[in-house]
């Protein structure tokens, strides 16, 4: 069985993954896995930008209160602090790694999002992660420690279990992954490994993230014995396009920054007055169920979202990556309104980890979407997603030189055994359960829940769950077959949390439980 061996593991090649490779291969030899090509993960779909307090009026303190404002008081407020008061810096070294801001005049240009009290969101047009991901991703390939190996999908954690001895330790040496191009199944170890891998948007049906978003890191960490948490709080973007041809087009929070208008096509009227004093500029979860709300009211397939009153050079100048888009399905936005739709966007919650990105398990760490950090609480600020991914990346890498002298090297670890299974005859079953499964969570575990609803989704995973176990016990692994397991477990614990939370908090709104508690507590659970 090929594979590789390195100090330090990073499966995921996006900007918390390439960052925290970047602060350990000046010490260590460091192999990031990516689940397709090196560029494929959520970070380069990312439009908006990234959240610094850089504005002389702004202060770390607004954006510390604008953060716990739009999680609804489930954050915890030092991991907050520690964020907000390290992104001027992350900026800072991001410059210094070519990536090209807006500027405006001597200073860099920042926009303002929903939720947010200033400006202060730095940006590189409508197109910040895709130049961000280029930015890393070149330094990583000129750094001589850094392998990157695309096309492997992770299957789970190597761990204790596997070891030829046994040692029951709780340890994670590695991961198994399945080489796309060859089929085979490939053993990467390390001293220390890192989950950034990303969130869990495929699990809906609706979806503004790329096609590997899985859960894959959430799942392997679950099944290996790390808690999670938060996992009800799924965040729904309010604007994605709709448009039969192009289902997850996201139309950047900005476009509402910069004065974009929500109108309702059928009574023409501007609709966010009757549900918040701050309009478009709501947080996230307040203006998608106001959309959700005006479809389902009036039997709409999507509300207008209008700038074309905005002088046209300064449309096509802030958001030219967007207007080329829709110019090509033929929409013109600096004339006429875009139709949008929620979609799921974000993973709010995931794998617990402390503030130096370590899990429950020995020598396994986290950063990013595929963790619960305390930043997010119950609703994710627009734009402190990628500055999340800069901090805990480089919070990740500072934990492992400082406890490196206490992790150990890898034992002998068992090489994948497919001595007992055959190749599958029955992809199409695959399909229709991966179909199965977002359409189920997309109707019964979406925006508005109920209690009902969620027990529905629950037994039709419980079903499901015999089903897939089966499948991965008699026959090889593939790709398909991975994803379909992840999201299946990642759709069980949403469901279970959801299920535990008798309150309505941020993105978790559920008919029965209407009323936010006086105390807000996370949501937990243990494998």
């Amino acid at each position: 069985m090929s594979g590789s061996s390195s100090d330090v593991l990073i499966v995921g090649s996006g900007a918390a993954g390439l960052t925290a490779a970047l602060n350990l291969a000046d010490r260590f030899q460091v192999t990031v896995l990516a689940k397709g090509a090196l560029n494929e993960g959520s970070t380069a779909w990312a439009q908006g930008g990234i959240a610094a307090v850089l504005e002389p009026g702004d202060t770390f303190e607004n954006h510390v209160e604008d953060t716990i404002v739009a999680g609804a008081g489930l954050n915890d407020r030092d991991v907050v602090e520690f964020v907000v008061e390290n992104a001027p810096a992350a900026i800072d070294r991001l410059l210094q790694l070519g990536v090209p801001f807006a500027t405006e005049g001597n200073a860099l240009h920042l926009t303002r999002e929903g939720g947010h009290s200033h400006r202060r969101i730095v940006h590189v047009a409508d197109a910040t992660g895709w130049a961000v991901q280029e930015a890393l991703q070149r330094a990583a390939e000129r750094h001589p420690n850094i392998t990157m190996i695309p096309d492997q999908v992770a299957i789970d954690l190597a761990t204790s279990r596997h070891e030829q001895r046994y040692s029951g330790a709780g340890h994670v040496w590695g991961v198994y992954a399945v080489d796309r191009k060859t089929g085979r199944v490939n053993l990467h170890t390390a001293r220390a490994t890192v989950l950034a891998t990303g969130g869990a948007g495929r699990t809906y049906l609706f979806s503004t993230a790329p096609r590997g978003a899985t859960g894959d890191g959430i799942a392997m960490a679950w099944r290996a014995g790390a808690r999670v948490s938060n996992m009800e709080f799924m965040q729904f973007h309010p604007t994605c396009l709709y448009n039969l041809q192009v289902k997850n087009f996201l139309i950047t929070e900005a476009v509402r920054g910069e004065g974009g208008r929500l109108i309702n096509p059928h009574t023409g009227k501007r609709f966010m007055e009757d549900y918040d004093a701050r309009l478009e500029l709501a947080p996230r979860d307040v203006v998608a169920r106001a959309i959700d709300a005006e479809i389902k009211r009036d039997g709409l397939d999507h509300v207008h979202l209008d700038i074309s009153h905005q002088p046209p050079e300064f449309v096509r100048e802030h958001f030219p990556n967007i207007y080329e888009k829709l110019i090509g399905l033929g929409i013109d936005m600096t004339a006429s309104p875009i139709p949008v739709v929620p979609a799921q966007h974000y993973t709010c919650g995931g794998i617990v980890i402390d503030r130096g990105g370590r899990t429950d398990l020995p020598g396994l760490f986290a950063a990013g979407e595929c963790t619960q950090s305390g930043l997010h609480g119950a609703n994710r600020l627009a734009s402190n997603s990628l500055l999340e991914c800069f901090v805990f990346g480089e919070a990740v890498a500072e934990s492992i030189k400082g406890g490196w002298d206490d992790l150990a090297a890898p034992p002998a670890i068992r090489a994948w055994d497919e001595s007992r299974v055959t190749d599958s005859d029955e992809e199409v079953v695959i399909k229709q359960n991966w179909t199965e499964i977002r359409r189920f969570m997309w109707n019964y575990v979406g925006i508005v829940r109920t209690t009902k609803r969620l027990q529905r989704a629950q037994n039709r995973i419980r079903m499901l769950t015999d089903e897939i176990a089966d499948h991965y016990g008699h026959f090889r692994v593939t790709p398909d077959l991975i994803e379909l397991r992840n999201l299946l477990q990642t759709a069980d614990l949403i469901v279970r949390s959801a299920l535990a939370r008798h309150e309505s908090r941020g993105l978790h709104y559920t008919l029965d439980y209407p009323d936010m508690l006086a105390e807000a507590r996370d949501t937990i659970l243990v494998p």
